[in-house]
């Protein structure tokens, strides 16, 4: 029981952080005038402040380590790897987050090449390898079980750099980066729990204790009266990059036990990221298909089909969200009765059949107009 008080007091910590700093971030930036302006790719039509993202990685730290400080002052350790295998992979997370922070920043500020943060996110991604979290288990997909390190670890970093853009990516209407990432949060510190794996399930939850208001400030704040602001590159590289670490964590096995081929914890790891990771792909298969730069931006992804079926922000946001927790679910439910490669595939199909609807939809749409 003390371990969820534990959890949820980290929590709350982050929660009260982020009332008391979003709100002076917002009045930084409307006195020094850092603004995202609009223009004809951006859904506001007002110059709205960027810097939310400003917050998230200085709370996170800030209430994961005062709760894990706290609990071995009173002498509640957590029980976990051995302390030295801990202390090095959350001292690699912490660099390779600051190193995500920085270069976030100065590209909300003033500017950073795609090039230079592409370099930094692989440098990142490869800390936590080096630390010694990388993918080394496959739960059976595609018939592979356990995978040598020349591939887990290469594998592993494309995979941080993927998820990390991903989520940039999908930030397109108010709240919908920030809602994906709250529900990753809350179904990964589940199964965390699950996992008697508290420390995971603590940063997990002190990440998502800063989201809460960032959301409410970013779905429902009046951009007029300036209490609207967006997280910036600053947030998404670094909640992506948290995000990364424990669906690696939750889907690595400790190669010293006897491994059993019934573990499933990675296709539940990524079931919590289903929806940025699957649309990312679509929308890059749909420009190449249309002979497109897979890497300009376009009005193609989910919450651009939803929008133009009829959908307000709002409505959109709360239909992406269902349907992101509709999958964990349905991972959660299946997962221990059927192959997870018949799993993964059911996951695909459920998606296209989504979007083949949607497409219908705006066709019919289309030729009304």
């Amino acid at each position: 029981m003390y371990n969820i008080l534990f959890i949820f007091g980290a929590f709350v910590i982050a929660v009260i952080l982020g009332m008391l700093f979003i709100p002076k971030i917002l009045l930084v930036s409307h006195k020094k005038r850092l603004f995202d302006m609009p223009n004809e790719r951006k859904m506001h039509s007002t110059p709205i402040p960027r810097l939310g993202g400003v917050s998230f990685f200085p709370v996170m730290l800030i209430s994961f380590a005062s709760i894990v400080g706290l609990r071995y002052y009173l002498g509640f350790p957590l029980e976990s790897l051995p302390p030295h295998e801990t202390l090095c992979e959350f001292l690699f997370l912490t660099v390779g987050c600051m190193l995500l922070f920085l270069v976030g920043a100065m590209d909300d500020l003033i500017g950073v090449g795609y090039r230079s943060k592409f370099l930094v996110q692989i440098i990142a991604a490869i800390l936590l390898v080096v630390s010694g979290d990388w993918f080394n288990f496959f739960d059976g997909l595609f018939g592979i079980y356990s995978i040598p390190a020349y591939v887990g670890m290469p594998f592993t970093v494309l995979v941080v750099v993927y998820i990390i853009n991903a989520l940039n990516l999908i930030d397109g209407i108010d709240g919908l980066a920030s809602g994906l990432s709250c529900v990753a949060l809350a179904a990964l510190s589940i199964m965390f729990i699950g996992r008697c794996e508290y420390i995971y399930a603590t940063l997990a939850m002190a990440t998502l204790g800063i989201l809460i208001p960032f959301w409410f400030y970013n779905v429902f704040g009046n951009a007029m009266r300036g209490h609207k602001l967006f997280m910036g590159d600053t947030g998404s590289l670094t909640i992506g990059f948290i995000l990364s670490f424990l669906v690696i964590r939750l889907s690595k096995i400790d190669t010293s036990q006897p491994v059993e081929t019934t573990d499933t914890n990675m296709i539940l790891a990524f079931a919590t990221l289903f929806v940025p990771m699957i649309d990312v792909v679509r929308v890059v298969l749909h420009r190449v298909r249309k002979g497109r730069n897979p890497f300009l931006p376009d009005k193609n992804h989910f919450h651009h089909k939803l929008l133009r079926i009829g959908m307000g922000n709002h409505k959109a946001l709360v239909s992406i969200l269902i349907v992101s927790a509709f999958f964990i679910g349905l991972d959660a439910l299946l997962v221990d009765k059927m192959d997870v490669t018949l799993l993964l595939l059911l996951d695909i199909v459920i998606w296209t059949v989504i979007q083949l609807r949607l497409n219908h939809l705006l066709a019919i749409i289309e030729k009304r107009k």
